[in-house]
């Protein structure tokens, strides 16, 4: 921190409307008045389990002091806490919070004051903002809609074969080499044997990229991309192919699809390439990590991190640490489940 000047989270707020382009909510009467097109209602119609997403400042002081800020995609508890140990000032994430959900159950007020923090999203006001997404899966968008279909969030981009791109297996093989999947194995490989859980899965590396439909030598041109946690739709798709007839090729990241699905059916009929790309899970990387690097181009004084949440699953019957495979029982069997003692065996 020596030498490094301090700003504050309006300035911050500043540099990040600058970086999207002005859509930024800048005074709360925004959201109030419809004024601000990305201030918008996520929900699925579950009572009280939709969110409004309101890309500014959502909890702490414009005028407090900031030296060190993290990049993250998505609150969680983890999140704060990490923020917590490295002091850091503000939090800014991508996606929506939201009170106990994105806080460890707890409200924002209760829990963020303990570790003096503030707290940005953005989302949808960052989308479609640099083309990092689709020259990672290896095209060049010609054109994006972020509202397709009219649908907030509804991201399509139109785009056309980088000239080093021929086939579907230069994307597959491009997107292995930008994402370093080898770094990640090799972590994997290492905790397995360090924790003795030969089980262990990561989840950038549960789901990588792969084809779908078409084979590894087909051409590559014309390339649709989209994400179909969006609410993209089949009459979406077909809609697309009819606006552009010449694709051949499809492309989804983020969210996945799988063999049986319809997106994938009308490819195969069709006679399409299609491609599962990137999971949501490497979105730190494909989007925060751009917006960390305009954040501290825009605020030189600042120290920027990027909070990257990794996440593992393992059987339970591989769990490792022996002490707290024991404690995990004996909170489960004497006072979650009522259980006879085990048996004692005798020799």
């Amino acid at each position: 921190m020596a030498g490094r000047a301090r700003t504050d989270v309006a300035s911050v707020l500043e540099a990040l409307n600058k970086i999207s382009k002005g859509r930024m909510v800048m005074d709360w009467n925004e959201v109030t008045s419809g004024a601000n097109p990305y201030v918008v209602m996520k929900t699925s119609n579950i009572p009280g389990k939709g969110v409004i997403e309101i890309p500014g400042l959502i909890f702490g002081d414009k005028h407090k002091p900031v030296s060190r800020i993290g990049v993250g995609m998505t609150l969680t508890e983890s999140v704060i806490e990490l923020a917590s140990a490295m002091k850091l000032d503000l939090i800014v994430v991508h996606h929506p919070v939201a009170d106990a959900a994105s806080s460890g159950g707890v409200p924002f007020s209760d829990y963020l004051p303990l570790y003096d923090l503030a707290l940005i999203e953005m989302h949808e006001a960052f989308h479609g903002l640099h083309p990092g997404l689709t020259l990672l899966h290896g095209h060049t968008k010609l054109k994006t809609d972020i509202t397709f279909g009219g649908i907030p969030g509804n991201v399509l981009h139109k785009g056309v074969a980088l000239p080093d791109v021929h086939t579907v297996g230069d994307i597959l093989a491009r997107i292995e080499r930008f994402m370093g999947r080898e770094i990640d194995q090799d972590m994997l490989e290492a905790e397995r044997a360090i924790r003795g859980e030969s089980t262990l899965q990561e989840a950038t590396l549960s789901n990588p990229a792969k084809l779908l439909s078409g084979g590894m030598t087909s051409p590559v041109k014309h390339i649709l991309h989209f994400f179909p946690h969006t609410g993209f739709s089949v009459d979406h798709l077909e809609k697309a192919l009819q606006m552009y007839p010449e694709t051949d090729t499809i492309i989804v990241s983020i969210s996945r699809v799988r063999e049986d699905h319809p997106f994938v059916t009308l490819a195969k009929e069709i006679g399409l390439n299609f491609i599962v790309g990137n999971p949501h899970s490497v979105e730190i990387m494909e989007n925060g990590l751009p917006l960390a690097y305009a954040l501290e181009l825009l605020l030189p004084e600042v120290e920027v991190f990027l909070l990257r949440e990794r996440i593992t699953a393992v059987s339970l019957k591989d769990v490792g640490h022996r002490q707290m495979v024991e404690y995990g029982r004996e909170m489960a069997e004497t006072h979650l489940v009522s259980m006879p003692p085990r048996a004692v065996q005798t020799y």
